[in-house]
């Protein structure tokens, strides 16, 4: 799946769209919030990265993208949480209604097996179109992931406050 940002950090090479390193929470916030602009459900996307690296950040963006008020957390002991989508809600192609529902937001640290997920109901959302499901640690449960998923690897850089995002 090959999503197209304007922003003005973004570099294409090839498939993978690697963005210029974020220097403060905010940019992360801000990169995820125009991220979700151009969503239009039915995305599967899976976030790495080391602890403390930002993925909750980029999903709290992202999640503010799509309207959502809500206070976004990481669902580390609950491993899935729901989050219904503000009909306010407009992407990038204005022809098109706001046909996404809802945001799955789940974090799979604390999983053994991709079971452990499919238990508490992650095949209901996964690939479908009033949905879009973000994956924190999207590596450890890869096995059940569409092979479209978009993926978002963001590293620590080499200055402080740097992170180093990639999505693909």
């Amino acid at each position: 799946m090959s999503l197209l940002l304007k922003f003005t950090t973004l570099k294409i090479t090839g498939n993978i769209m690697s963005i210029t390193p974020t220097y403060s929470e905010k940019q992360t916030f801000d990169l995820g919030k125009k991220f979700a602009e151009k969503l239009q459900g039915g995305e599967v996307i899976g976030l790495t990265g080391d602890l403390g690296a930002g993925k909750t950040v980029f999903i709290k963006g992202l999640a503010k993208g799509l309207k959502i008020e809500q206070i976004i957390n990481s669902p580390t002991f609950v491993l899935m949480k729901l989050y219904k989508i503000n009909s306010k809600f407009k992407n990038q192609n204005a022809k098109l209604q706001c046909k996404i529902q809802n945001l799955v937001h789940v974090d799979a640290y604390r999983l053994n097996s991709s079971q452990e997920l499919i238990n508490v109901g992650i095949e209901d959302y996964l690939e479908k179109k009033n949905a879009i499901v973000v994956i924190e640690w999207g590596e450890k449960v890869k096995d059940i992931l569409p092979k479209d998923k978009i993926s978002v690897k963001i590293k620590f850089g080499g200055k402080k406050n740097e992170r180093v995002i990639r999505i693909k």
